[in-house]
């Protein structure tokens, strides 16, 4: 009676752990176990192994506290195989079982080897063979059926200590000697107890901690089905017990439908290991990168949390994998009204976790994933205190992004909106004190009727759309009503890109001085007063303006077409070469603007920065702060050019400066050398190709710095400004649909941030500083232009030495004679300067009407306005005004 006492200790101490079994449970198998030795003596049992296979048949096994061990015992007393409680460890689940692994059959002694199936009768071959079913089917050996020790060509010999194998579930043998009808009714049997025992298995190994939440759902949906499974086995044992007329074909006939759930279960858990790497999937190495990156990422989020690192492998399918893994289950098995039914019932308890997250994502916005296994990841080390320091708009892009392998299948055609739902809220909240937050949008979600908790749920996915609205109904109003979004915008407008330029104007000549040494020298806390006192001015267009107190100055380190140039290079922004611009080659760096950029002037290095509160650094980042800087610094080159060469005109006593040119000007210089008839016909032609000149470079800044403010930022400013009043507008008429769904907003924030991105860019390609060619051979004319107008003073020293002023007399009444050598030496330089304008400005068109074609329309414009300072123009010129007919008969 070894193996009744045996069994009991065993039927015992899984009732003990389970508490799913209750008492009225426990009293039934105790009968039935007593019923079952009175009437059925059955022979002592060879079926376990024990807990270390060196045990010999003389060894009895004595309980410890860890496992169970032997104990040599004499030849004559039974063999007596016993169980134990293990202690818990990190790697149970709470729910696995902890029983430890029973002896196994192969090595019970000679003694307690039943008798051969071929010397029994068929009626006791059934009844024994139906008593070892019963064990089996409870995952126990039996006395003629054991587990397969022996490799196959298609099968491992089962081992009990090994996980893996216990995953795929034992296998069985049949003593020999059995009819081959009972065999045949007894294979069917033991295929679905091999099914039962690796769903045990399964649930032991998939409720670890680190499967997270949603495996643990369906471990527990498993076990529900388990238990059912275990209550007909019950059934079946009573009705063999009390039923002599019990056949194992009836037996099998009643195991039917139970047999096809464990079978779907079965497939369903073995594609779920291998999904897992737990059955030797390997992982594939194009996700391998991806994959150390998410570890890594896990790894430090679990240690900031104070926990362990997880133990699971790289390729894993737990959270929203799992849950498509038993969607795209469901979609191929929909043809079996019973596995359909099985699956649902399986999807619905095991995504209950999931739609808790979900929940909490887009009505709260928070992300309450212990187990990496929902559809939004949070990178907790990007923080909002690094928006004024971020350049790559890291915050809004990558604190919170998606994961395409955790997306269920049902929530795939509005994964987005998810994703922007909660990323709008978080930002609520977080400008939001906690009491005008929680008023808004906290509520009990488990409690609410309003937030489904099925995801076959009618108002599953109108749920996520409604969030979606409402999250970006609050932050479209919390930045443009409460943070003033469209007034900080034109604030911005005026400062950078010089619309109101009153103050400009003004804060250039009072820092005059300071603008004119090297960028280095120059005294930022200086320039910075200056600019203040220049704001503050009454009667001054900013010194309304609510925001100027966030206006600051700064000096850049590096040259404004240097820096173009090396953005350019580096992200790829380049044209295709065309045979226009070919002859154009790279410059090397550090002389792409014609000097060292540590030597450039402080009115070069001179920009504006602007300080903004978060969240409208979300919309005015430091990535679109550096596009605004980089427009004003352009701008800003073009009126200084513009202003010298103004300034040159001046000097030279041109129209507007007759009164100039016939004192001495601001510089305390004699310029009436550009007024006075010498008399000479190559001076006065040389004086005159001098103003046609100045006079070609005017009209060129003046065109190229009209078109790039009146052509290319107001027209694409004033739809961007209508598009940020249709957000405002569709935020504040919201409505509902007749259906009662709410309507899709008319704007959304991403969609708004988009559009201010694509208003800087759009600018920057029509200002020609995108293009790698254009920006190298428009820095050539400009600098052309430069030089010559920081010439003028050069050439009107030399004009005063080659020819100074003749006053005839008696005794001299011819002037001297000319200096030829000089005279060749003025036309020379002069005919360099006007060589080097010309070309340039020719390839310069030729590359703009190349591109006019091509891709960007809007620079045929441009190139008719630049084609007259082409064609030249005479020696007058005005200065002061913008647009055609600049420079009479330029």
């Amino acid at each position: 009676m070894a193996e009744n006492d045996f069994m009991h200790i065993l039927v015992t101490l899984i009732a003990r752990e389970t508490a799913e079994r209750k008492t009225t449970r426990r009293r039934v198998l105790e009968q039935e176990a007593i019923l079952r030795r009175t009437k059925v003596p059955l022979q002592p049992s060879h079926a376990s192994e024990q807990r270390r296979p060196s045990v010999r048949p003389d060894e009895q096994p004595v309980p410890k506290a860890a496992a169970a061990k032997t104990a040599p015992t004499s030849p004559s007393q039974p063999w007596r195989p016993t169980a134990t409680l293990l202690p818990p460890t990190p790697m149970h689940a709470p729910l696995a079982s902890r029983i430890s692994i029973p002896p196994q059959a192969k090595h019970a002694p000679d003694s307690v080897q039943p008798s051969s199936m071929g010397s029994m009768s068929l009626q006791k071959q059934e009844r024994a063979l139906m008593d070892d079913l019963l064990y089996v089917l409870l995952g126990f050996e039996g006395q003629h059926v054991t587990f397969a020790t022996q490799r196959t060509s298609t099968h491992e010999p089962y081992d009990p200590f090994d996980e893996q194998s216990r995953l795929v579930g034992p296998r069985y043998t049949i003593a020999s000697g059995i009819d081959p009808s009972l065999r045949d009714l007894a294979m069917q049997v033991l295929k679905t107890a091999t099914h039962a025992a690796a769903l045990d298995a399964f649930g032991d190994v998939m409720s670890r901690n680190e499967y997270g939440s949603v495996s643990h759902a369906l471990c527990s949906a498993v076990r529900k089905l388990q238990k059912d499974f275990l209550v007909l086995v019950t059934q079946l044992e009573h009705s063999f017990l009390n039923n002599d007329s019990f056949s194992l074909h009836q037996m099998s006939l009643q195991l039917r439908k139970s047999a096809h759930v464990l079978s779907l279960l079965y497939t369903l858990a073995q594609e779920v290991l291998k999904e897992n790497g737990l059955l030797g999937a390997t992982t594939d190495d194009n996700e391998s990168d991806e994959d150390d990156e998410d570890e890594f990422e896990n790894v430090l989020a679990s240690l900031r949390d104070g926990g362990g690192a997880s133990t699971r492998g790289k390729k894993s399918c737990i959270g929203g994998a799992l849950l498509v893994l038993l969607s795209r289950r469901l979609q191929a098995m929909s043809g079996d009204p019973q596995a359909k039914d099985l699956l649902s019932s399986l999807l619905r308890d095991a995504s209950r976790p999931y739609l808790r997250m979900l929940n909490e994502w887009l009505h709260h916005g928070n992300v309450k994933d212990p187990h990496q296994e929902f559809m939004v990841k949070e990178t907790k080390s990007i923080k909002r205190e690094l928006l004024e320091q971020d350049y790559t708009d890291e915050y809004w892009e990558k604190r919170y992004t998606l994961r395409p392998e955790l997306v269920p299948l049902q929530l795939e055609s509005v994964k987005d909106r998810v994703l922007l739902a909660g990323k709008y809220l978080n930002v609520v909240r977080e400008c939001s004190t906690g009491a005008v937050f929680s008023s808004t949008f906290s509520t009990d979600l488990s409690a609410s009727a309003n937030v489904p908790h099925d995801i076959f749920a009618p108002a599953f996915l109108s749920n996520v759309n409604t969030a979606y609205i409402d999250a970006n109904r609050a932050l479209m109003a919390l930045l443009l009503t409460t943070h003033q979004l469209p007034q900080r915008l034109r604030s911005l407008k005026h400062y950078f890109f010089l619309d109101r330029s009153d103050w400009f104007t003004y804060f250039l000549e009072l820092s005059h001085s300071e603008l004119r040494k090297p960028a280095k020298s120059a005294n930022v806390g200086k320039l910075q007063s200056l600019l203040d006192l220049v704001l503050h001015t009454p009667g001054s267009i900013a010194s309304d303006d609510p925001f100027k107190e966030d206006v600051r100055i700064s000096m850049s380190e590096t040259g404004l077409v240097g820096w173009l140039m090396r953005v350019v290079n580096v992200q790829g922004m380049d044209a295709d070469a065309t045979s226009l611009t070919n002859s154009y080659t790279p410059a090397p760096e550090g002389s792409v603007s014609g000097k060292d950029d540590k030597e450039i002037a402080a009115h070069e290095a001179l920009t504006l920065d602007f300080g903004v509160p978060f969240p409208l650094s979300l919309i005015i980042s430091r990535v679109t702060l550096t596009r605004y800087q980089l427009l004003f610094r352009y701008l800003l080159g073009l009126k200084h050019l513009e202003g010298q060469l103004i300034n040159s005109w001046t000097d030279a006593g041109g129209i507007g400066g007759s009164v100039a040119g016939a004192v001495k000007g601001a510089k305390g210089r004699d310029v009436g050398i550009w007024r006075r008839k010498t008399g000479n016909p190559k001076i006065e032609l040389w004086k005159k190709r001098a103003w046609t000149l100045r006079s070609r470079m005017l009209t060129f800044t003046q065109q190229l710095l009209y078109f790039c403010t009146a052509e290319v930022i107001e027209p694409h400013w004033r739809a961007f400004m209508s598009r940020l009043e249709e957000s405002s507008e569709g935020d504040a008429t919201a409505t509902k649909s007749t259906s009662g769904e709410p309507n899709a907003a008319r704007r959304t924030v991403d969609e708004l941030m988009q559009d201010h991105v694509d208003f800087l860019a759009t600018c920057l390609k029509e200002c020609m500083l995108t293009n790698a060619k254009l920006l190298r051979i428009n820095s050539k004319v400009t600098s052309t232009c430069l030089m010559f107008a920081n010439y003028t003073a050069s050439l009107t020293r030399s004009l005063d030495a080659a020819f100074p002023a003749f006053t005839p007399t008696p005794s001299a009444p011819t002037p001297p004679p000319i200096d030829e050598a000089k005279l060749e030496k003025l036309f020379s330089i002069l005919t360099q300067y006007e060589q080097h304008f010309s070309r340039h400005l020719k390839i310069l068109l030729d590359a703009l009407n190349y591109l006019a074609a091509t891709e960007t329309v809007g620079f045929l414009g441009l190139c008719a306005r630049l084609s007259m300072a082409a064609e030249g123009g005479d020696v007058g010129g005005g200065f002061g005004r913008r647009g055609p007919g600049v420079g009479d008969g330029v």
